[in-house]
């Protein structure tokens, strides 16, 4: 018999955030990605998308560095909610009460940005996770993030786990493989069980 996961929609989400259960959130933005913001050029104003941003610390640095065009979306009010309490200055049309496989690419992004969503999608969407990252970016475009390298066993609720072996299957059809190897500035906890992406649009 064939198990079924259950629905990670909005009412799932919101509800893990009432019940505390958000232990993806590291309360703050991850070393990985601050070091890789720092060297990012703020004259040039690219446009950024932070897909299933949950509290979106690394929102809230890249405005403080003086990036505009950051864009994030999430399902869960509460996580938009939580970066507009926090940063009251951040447009409120940039922030995309929204399913990402729904995201229109018009105009398309620079950037997108990777942190804890894909490791939160049902397995089954990988695919079309890959694709949809494709379609969102400009040609030459950048997917960059961390994507868990490790077995988190048979769980039947994010956050789900995968090698980096299977992750390649799904990015190769679409994307040059820049960076794609353990990260080595990863929070003490996931030190050793994260795979540092940088892949660039074909």
């Amino acid at each position: 018999m064939k198990t079924v996961l259950p629905a990670f929609d909005a009412a799932y989400w919101q509800a893990r955030y009432d019940d505390g259960r958000d232990g993806w959130d590291a309360r703050g933005i991850t070393p990985p990605l601050r070091a890789y913001f720092d060297q990012l050029d703020v004259a040039a104003q690219p446009r950024i998308l932070i897909p299933g941003a949950g509290r979106a610390y690394e929102a809230e640095y890249l405005h403080q560095l003086g990036f505009r065009q950051v864009f994030v979306a999430d399902i869960a009010p509460e996580a938009l909610a939580a970066l507009a309490a926090r940063v009251p200055d951040f447009p409120p049309e940039h922030l995309l009460l929204a399913d990402f496989f729904a995201l229109p690419n018009d105009p398309p992004y620079d950037l997108i940005v990777e942190q804890t969503f894909f490791c939160a999608l049902d397995p089954a969407l990988r695919p079309a996770y890959a694709r949809q990252c494709a379609h969102l970016l400009r040609p030459g475009g950048t997917l960059m993030g961390l994507l868990f390298d490790t077995d988190f066993g048979p769980v039947q609720e994010p956050p789900f786990g995968g090698s980096k072996e299977e992750y390649r299957e799904y990015f190769a059809p679409y994307f040059e493989f820049r960076h794609f190897e353990t990260a080595t500035n990863s929070l003490k906890p996931r030190q050793g069980r994260e795979l540092f992406i940088c892949l660039k649009k074909k």
